[in-house]
């Protein structure tokens, strides 16, 4: 179990910075972390596979490649399924899932694919005790992913569970919250050195602040929860104990100020109540008040970072709408158009030597924000292909500055 090949999966974008966060957390380097589309592989123990899922903020797995060969048709899959050791994994008395992906395979069903993999993984275990373990397709004890190419199958067991967006502290939440291994990214991708004030004026829910205090605070993102790779039998708990006690001793207090708002006082006390469960109360500052009102929670500037609502977001919270713009006595364009303009013009007005984030999938904000940008991230917010926006704010307008310049591209 020291060497293994792991792939850790991640959003689109976000591939670099996951990379940079496990060569921070584990030191490998070089042939031993590669990355790849969506997202990094690596040679790494056993050891290493829990401290991941312990301490990253970008990765959405911790999955163990088990094989990688050739395939042309379902008998196939079945012997390279055939082929591994699944005993030395888990037992007979557990339950387990199969899940599939494929990218332009040739196989006309993937749910049959995935019952020969199923069937595979029963045949072996009856082969070598007489009895198969059961399938749970709910709840199971241990999940094992297939993944298809044009003519390559790729199988893993996962050794997280849950997805590991699911930190164990967001119990209330709005409407289309943001997932917390993509708030991260936000964070990352910004430069936050966690020592200047980090503000979201948007916070819904809190994600993005409570991210931050957490990273401000060295609270390691996976202490609250459990993990698939307690129930596989390499799990030795009292390295387990030993990795989770050094994340606790870790804590420290907060290298820098915290801030988030919400026009909706509702989402606010919900914020409140993540920021409680995630042990950052006492670091976060929340408070409620209007985007378009709020003024700088801080003398000092830092970096403003949110995720406002766009398109029917908007749209459903406009003049009589209780959502998180909250009710307006004008009402608002489709897209959200005026409340950008003026939330541009309040930046400008009152936010000078700021720097703020905004993601968006709407490629023309800037110009609806009458703002140039200084950088532009691409980031894919699930299926959504969006942008991290990046506004250096000096009073007046900004169209002209550095207008010789063009935006950074990563």
């Amino acid at each position: 179990m020291n060497q293994l090949q792991l792939f850790l999966p991640c959003a689109a974008g976000v591939e670099d910075m996951l990379a940079d966060e496990v060569h921070r957390l584990t030191g490998l380097a070089g042939d031993d972390l590669l990355v790849g589309r969506g997202g990094v592989q690596l040679r790494a123990s056993w050891r290493d596979a829990m401290l991941l899922n312990l301490h990253s903020r970008l990765t959405q797995r911790v999955l163990v490649q088990l094989s990688h060969t050739p395939y042309r048709n379902e008998n196939d899959l079945y012997e390279a399924t055939s082929a591994i050791a699944w005993e030395i994994w888990f037992t007979t008395k557990q339950s387990f899932k199969i899940e599939i992906t494929a990218q332009h395979s040739p196989l006309t069903s993937l749910n049959f694919a995935a019952l020969k993999v199923k069937d595979a993984v029963a045949d072996r275990f009856r082969h070598k005790t007489g009895v198969r373990p059961n399938v749970d397709t709910q709840w199971p004890d241990v999940r094992i992913y297939a993944h298809l190419t044009t003519d390559m199958a790729t199988l893993y067991i996962d050794t997280s569970g849950e997805p590991l967006f699911k930190r164990g502290w967001r119990e209330d939440k709005g409407e289309a919250p943001l997932k917390e291994t993509l708030a991260a990214a936000m964070i990352a991708a910004s430069g936050w050195d966690g020592v200047a004030p980090l503000y979201d004026p948007c916070c819904g829910s809190g994600t993005i602040a409570i991210e931050a205090a957490q990273v401000a605070c060295n609270i390691a993102p996976g202490l609250l929860r459990r993990f698939g790779f307690e129930k596989l039998l390499p799990f030795q708990a009292h390295v387990w104990n030993a990795l989770k006690d050094q994340a606790q001793a870790a804590r420290r207090p907060p290298t820098g100020p915290v801030f988030g708002s919400d026009v909706a006082h509702r989402m606010v006390d919900f914020a409140e109540r993540n920021a409680q469960r995630a042990g950052v109360a006492d670091v976060v500052q929340l408070r409620g008040g209007d985007a378009l009102q709020r003024m700088p929670p801080s003398e000092t500037p830092g970096v403003m970072l949110l995720n406002p609502p766009y398109g029917e977001r908007i749209e459903a919270a406009g003049v009589a709408g209780p959502g998180r713009f909250g009710a307006r006595e004008n009402a608002q364009t489709e897209d959200g158009g005026e409340f950008f303009g003026q939330l541009a013009t309040h930046w400008k007005k009152n936010y000078s030597g700021w720097t703020a984030w905004v993601l968006t999938p709407d490629l023309k904000l800037p110009s609806k924000m009458r703002l140039k940008e200084s950088r532009r991230v691409p980031m894919w917010n699930g299926p959504i292909e969006c942008r991290l926006f990046r506004f250096d704010m000096v009073k007046g307008s900004a169209r002209n500055k550095d207008a010789n310049a063009s935006p950074g591209r990563d």
